[in-house]
């Protein structure tokens, strides 16, 4: 259908606006901006499910699972990383079944489980010094 100037000069530049991030981000920021998206599909999701937004709800799990399989999964270096990125690939794993259960069985608490193990990986991402992130 028709969608006013205004809504689509508002989507153009937010597409732009992200691509720009990324594109001027260095590895420690792009990993940043990954974890900041999971973290706003995970609080779409429980929004949509408390308002009983079957369709949202469903969108904003299936965007968090691809943010963890094809974005913070995918990225991990098992070569170098050792155990660390063993126990991470195990923790993105743990996420992304707990989510397809949330989906399936509409439950919140799986999706704030996720949520609770998320943010301390998320954090102590943020607190690595690196001269890239400066």
């Amino acid at each position: 259908m028709f969608t006013p100037v205004s809504s689509r000069a508002a989507s153009a530049y937010k597409r732009v606006g992200a691509q720009t991030s990324v594109e001027g981000a260095s590895p420690h920021q792009v990993i940043c901006l990954l974890f900041e998206a999971l973290l706003q599909s995970l609080n779409a999701a429980r929004g949509a499910m408390a308002r009983g937004e079957i369709e949202m709800k469903g969108l904003a799990i299936g965007k968090a699972v691809r943010i963890l399989e094809e974005g913070l999964k995918a990225g991990l270096d098992d070569a170098s990383g050792g155990e660390l990125a063993t126990n991470l690939r195990g923790v993105y794993n743990y996420s992304i079944l707990n989510l397809t259960k949330a989906n399936l069985k509409n439950d919140a608490s799986l999706i704030e489980e996720v949520t609770q193990l998320i943010v301390p990986v998320f954090d102590a991402w943020k607190s690595i010094n690196t001269p890239a992130a400066s």
